[in-house]
């Protein structure tokens, strides 16, 4: 392609409001500017519980294959990978039939482990490269999107802005489903497609590694919302995720024992990465005695969850000290200068098998189909953030009162800023506008 039509690759898909639907929100129009000389489409979803990747993948092979090949026409990529597990039946055999014909594209099976989902674990497992600590996959070659990245990318060229979301709707429910839903649906309607719950619960929102806990279910729906599970209140991770970093500190100085499972099972130390999660939490519990190079590592952190789900035999979280320690430093201007070291011999075999963890986190009672809806639900009212996305919040083009329709630009980047435009998700009119919010009611009146 030239030059000129790669830039109108990236520009319709910065006109579109597309960012990674994989959890970070990074503007994907940036991402196309860059030039790679591999793109994968991380299709790993090793979050136990959610089902959206590898469903959307069976369902839209065509979208996702057309995304993917645009993708690499705008970075100028000589290969595209599509990274997903062998469980996956339905999306290989989906994907099969619509790659047969190019020549550059292959479909790379990796284990069935956690965390295959972290960029730089899948970069590595397929193929061998490694991201430098403190360093971004463009620093190897190396572009990365999630699977409704690209199917957004895919209809961002043909006209169509990001308006929708696809995400898994399970736990304890009586219904687990996967819905598509306009964004800026509250999350208590979600949860009302899988049919509610049951009992005392508590909310995720994401996967149970990396999900936050959710205190109201008012909260919309973003480009980014990666899942709402329910889980009783009483269960292992709505209790971790709700301790205070103070008693999580206090735990750790009066228990770690300094056993060092945490670093030999963190997934950026065992491929290199100068991050010990063992000698943070010394460090820290000692008031940072220690090499200043060392506390900058936990910048390099990935908050997979290792560390605190699986790997303490005493229930310390190194993933919340860490996360402590990069809000300081990030604070204060420091940043994170090391060398990429030697991959452990044994690294492939200290990833974690998913069956493996679904058990220590005590969620196979949850794990059941969430099958794919083809219904698409249209709440009555909906909450658009004007941030749903790494930058700058987008700005308001409207009024209380406009009557918009779906797709319509209502919240443009500032200008000169990295950022994502904002879409209409339904039909109605502007009901009330915030610095940080946009509502818009179906076929409402201005209040």
């Amino acid at each position: 392609m030239s030059e000129m039509s790669m830039k109108e690759i990236s520009a319709k898909v910065r006109e579109a409001g597309v960012v990674g639907a994989g959890g970070a929100g990074f503007p994907t129009h940036v991402k196309l500017l860059a030039r790679a000389e591999i793109v994968i489409v991380n299709a790993a979803e090793c979050e136990p519980l959610l089902k959206t990747d590898q469903q959307l993948a069976a369902r839209y092979p065509d979208l996702l294959v057309k995304g993917l090949t645009l993708a690499m026409e705008a970075t100028g990529a000589q290969k595209g990978i599509i990274a997903l597990k062998g469980k996956y039946k339905d999306a290989i055999g989906a994907l099969e039939l619509h790659i047969k014909n190019y020549k550059d594209l292959e479909i790379l099976i990796m284990p069935d482990i956690y965390p295959a989902g972290d960029e730089v674990i899948t970069i590595w497992l397929t193929t061998g490269r490694r991201v430098p600590p403190g360093g971004i996959p463009l620093d190897i070659g190396v572009v990365v999107n999630n699977v409704q990245t690209l199917i957004n990318v895919a209809r961002a060229v043909e006209g169509t802005p990001v308006t929708t979301r696809t995400l898994t709707v399970t736990g304890a429910v009586k219904k687990p489903i996967t819905v598509t839903v306009p964004i800026g649906t509250p999350l208590r309607d979600i949860l009302e497609l899988a049919g509610g719950g049951s009992g005392e619960l508590a909310y995720i929102n994401g996967g149970p590694m990396m999900g936050t806990l959710i205190t109201d279910l008012s909260t919309p729906v973003t480009k980014t919302t990666g899942g709402l599970i329910a889980l009783p209140k009483d269960h292992m991770l709505i209790q971790r995720k709700g301790q205070r970093v103070e008693t999580i500190l206090r735990i750790a100085k009066t228990v770690c024992e300094q056993c060092n499972f945490c670093t030999e099972l963190c997934p950026r130390h065992i491929i290199g990465h100068e991050l010990s999660p063992h000698r943070l939490i010394r460090a820290v519990n000692y008031k940072n005695i220690s090499a200043p190079s060392l506390v900058t590592t936990a910048l390099t952190c990935s908050e997979c969850g290792v560390c605190e789900a699986y790997a303490c035999p005493v229930g310390i979280s190194p993933l919340r000290v860490n996360i402590a320690l990069k809000a300081e430093l990030r604070a204060k201007g420091i940043k994170y200068q090391g060398e990429l070291g030697k991959v452990d011999p044994m690294a492939r075999h200290r990833l974690i098998p998913s069956s493996r963890l679904m058990d220590r986190l005590r969620l196979r009672p949850w794990y059941k189909e969430a099958p794919l809806s083809a219904e698409m639900y249209v709440p009555d009212e909906v909450t658009l953030k004007l941030q749903q996305h790494i930058g700058a919040p987008a700005i308001s083009v409207v009024q209380v009162g406009d009557v918009v329709h779906v797709g319509q630009l209502i919240g443009k980047i500032p200008d000169g800023a990295l950022g994502a435009n904002v879409h209409a998700s339904i039909e109605g009119r502007v009901i009330h506008i915030t610095p940080q919010t946009i509502t818009i009611r179906k076929g409402g009146a201005a209040k």
